[in-house]
């Protein structure tokens, strides 16, 4: 605990807390996105299997 709160007190510790703030920033920025792209590509999949013709 008290190695904890020393990485806190020291300049290392705030730059390290900022770091892993913004890289977890940039993993929901990315799992959003993928979110979208996916849904999106299901809807056209859909789409497009609807439209195919089915042989009976």
């Amino acid at each position: 605990m008290k190695k904890l709160m020393n990485l806190i007190k020291g300049e290392e510790g705030v730059t390290a807390i900022e770091y892993g703030l913004i890289a977890a920033l940039i993993a929901v920025v990315i799992i959003a996105a993928v979110t979208a792209v996916g849904t999106s590509l299901n809807t056209t999949f859909t789409t497009v299997s609807g439209s195919l013709p089915t042989d009976s």
